[in-house]
């Protein structure tokens, strides 16, 4: 009989495809550098996160909710700031990269167990957005939407203030790739790494947080690492 292996939270998958995947990562030993651009490619458009489990990237294992992420270039991306704001705003890539920008170095904690220490991030601080929005006095929260068109998140206002909180443009001192969820993602250093949303689109300050995607599938909305999902994983500081 063909065993399955839950993903968390995600869909059963037959033992056969996880050896076969295992397989393939053997054979990446030798093919080197090729087979890992192919890699790239193709865990772009894994929903299962089963390419985690070849030899490269970094130690991230990746995720997506969808069978497919349409790419955005410098060209076509595009972030809105709207909402509970007195002055919405449309930014593209180049108008972010001017902005001032903030580098951290922190550990990524994924909820499913895996780590990837000592992990740089750049980019715009969440807060310079807001502030450059005029938030409105009953604002509470903010959430985010994404180009996949499916994944949401959101974050107290407070969190999101918070310094260490991004829009990041870069991490590990290069371009974010599609892959990882470039060309701009959110980076939450002190949550687990699902509140930091991969294909950032959208922020839009609200009246009080709406629980994202992997919150209404059970996840905890306050993502602390160490102190929430039933987990007591080292702090990522």
């Amino acid at each position: 009989m063909d065993r399955t292996v839950q993903h968390p939270k995600g869909t059963p998958v037959g033992r056969r495809v996880v050896l076969g995947l295992l397989g393939l990562g053997a054979a990446g030993v030798a093919a080197g550098p090729y087979l890992q651009r192919a890699q790239d490619t193709v865990a772009g458009k894994d929903p299962t996160g089963l390419t985690g489990l070849l030899p490269g990237g970094g130690g991230f294992r990746y995720y997506s909710i969808v069978a497919s992420v349409p790419d955005r270039t410098a060209e076509t991306y595009t972030l809105t700031v709207d909402g509970l704001v007195d002055r919405p705003a449309t930014y593209r890539l180049p108008d972010l990269q001017a902005m001032p920008q903030r580098r951290t170095v922190r550990d990524v904690q994924c909820v499913t167990g895996w780590r990837v220490p000592d992990t740089p991030f750049e980019g715009v601080p969440l807060a310079h957005l807001l502030d450059a929005a005029g938030v409105r006095p009953e604002a509470r929260a903010v959430r985010f939407s994404c180009f996949d068109g499916a994944y949401t998140e959101s974050l107290t206002l407070e969190q999101a203030r918070r310094d260490d909180v991004l829009v990041a443009l870069r991490m590990q001192d290069a371009e974010i790739s599609h892959s990882h969820g470039g060309p701009v993602r959110l980076y939450v250093a002190p949550m687990y790494f699902y509140k930091s949303a991969k294909w950032l689109s959208g922020i839009t300050v609200t009246e009080a947080v709406q629980p994202g995607y992997w919150e209404r599938n059970g996840y905890d909305v306050d993502a602390w690492v160490g102190r929430s999902n039933g987990r007591d994983d080292a702090p990522t500081v």
